[in-house]
Parts: structure tokens; sequence; C-alpha cells
């Protein structure tokens, strides 16, 4: 990063040991990982200390209280957010950094782009753009909630999130646009997730329902 200040990287985290060692492995120099230990049952944390990254534990199941807790443990600036199951490539991370940096925007946040066939179910799809379409209506210019942003660490606890499952995403960008935030979409390569692990909200008709809660709660508030 020719001499900038480090960028801390929030990993939210449960039982993505598989995914870890190339998730990890693909960060570019100035990046720090922060993996927060969502209630694992396998050896995920064990693999992020061996790894280098500072590993965090959230008891609260929940996105949101991942997030969060990874958040307050950051010490940077700017902090990103990214999933640990090797669904999205760390390297993109600069070109979300770049416009905060230069304070263009106050939040950058990436737009999936499938990568290969399959990668995305057809509900989880639907959905996301469902919910994006009401955003670009509030007047915020995203396509996507996607789980991988750049964001300036003291405006977005300032921001007051308070939702602390999978609603997280959607109540930052409807606060994000109420306070009148900059927000820049970059297009992000979207893949297969790391053999062994399982999507917390595709992956199960139990964790479709939870988000589809989640979020239905946060847009009537």
């Amino acid at each position: 990063m020719n001499g900038e200040e480090p960028v801390d990287v929030v990993l939210p985290c449960l039982d993505e040991a598989p995914a870890l060692p190339a998730v990890l492995g693909a960060f570019p120099p100035g990046f720090r990982a922060i993996v927060v230990d969502n209630g694992s049952t396998d050896d995920s944390a064990k693999v992020a200390e061996e790894l280098g990254a500072k590993v965090v534990f959230e008891p609260r199941r929940g996105y949101g209280a991942a997030v969060h807790t990874g958040l307050e443990a950051a010490s940077s600036r700017i902090v990103c957010f990214l999933d640990a199951d090797g669904s999205l490539d760390a390297g993109q991370l600069p070109r979300l950094v770049r416009p905060v940096r230069q304070g263009s925007v106050e939040l950058a946040v990436g737009r999936r782009v499938a990568t290969a066939p399959g990668v995305w179910p057809w509900h989880a799809r639907a959905g996301n753009a469902a919910l994006a379409l009401l955003l670009r209506a509030r007047g915020l210019p995203v396509h996507d909630l996607a789980p991988i942003r750049a964001v300036n660490r003291s405006a977005l606890l300032e921001l007051g999130v308070a939702d602390r499952g999978f609603g997280y995403p959607l109540e930052l960008l409807v606060r994000a646009a109420r306070e009148g935030w900059r927000v820049h979409e970059v297009d992000v390569g979207y893949g297969r997730r790391a053999d062994g692990t399982v999507s917390k909200v595709s992956g199960s008709l139990r964790g479709t329902l939870r988000a589809a809660t989640d979020m239905a709660r946060v847009w009537r508030a």
C-alpha cells in the first residue's frame, strides 16, 4: 500500500476453517485480518491464529453481532468487512478502500458478479435484488447488499447500526441513505465458497427464513 496507513479487515467466522488459509493468504500488503469467531465448533480460531490473524470471540450468534464485535476490536481509521468462506477475494479490497481514503465517499460496497454458474442461488439473488431496488428508491445507488465493504470506522460507529442478525447489512444501508452518505459501488467477483463450508443464509431453509425475518424487521423499523 506504498506506506499508507494499515486497514483492518473484519471477517465474521462460523466454522470456516477449510476456507481460511486461502482467504487470509490472499490479503494484500497493509491489510490486517480480524477473525471474529462466532461460536465455531471446528478449528477456525486456531487456524486463524496460526495464519497470523487477530482472533476475537463473540458468543452471541448472528452476523451483525460478529461484525460489530470486529468493528470495536479494529483500530484503523478505515475498516473493511469480508466473508470468511472463500467466495470473495481479499485482493479486491484496495479498490473499495481507495475512494474512502480519498474522502470522496463515506462507504464503498461490492456488487457481486458471479464467476461461475450456480454460485449464487436464485432465491438469494431475487431477494437481494428486491431490497436493492427499495434502497435505490430512497436515493442510494446500490444493486447489492454484498458482505464486502470499506468504511470510515468512527463514522460507522456513530451511525448506530443496532441489528445483530442478518439484518445488519440492510440497516447499515438504510441508515447511510438517511444520513446522506456518499456511497460508491464496485463490481467484485463472487465465486464458490470453499469446500467444507456451508452458507449461513442460502445453505438451509432455516438460514434463509431467519435472514428474511431479520431484514423484514429492519425495513419495518
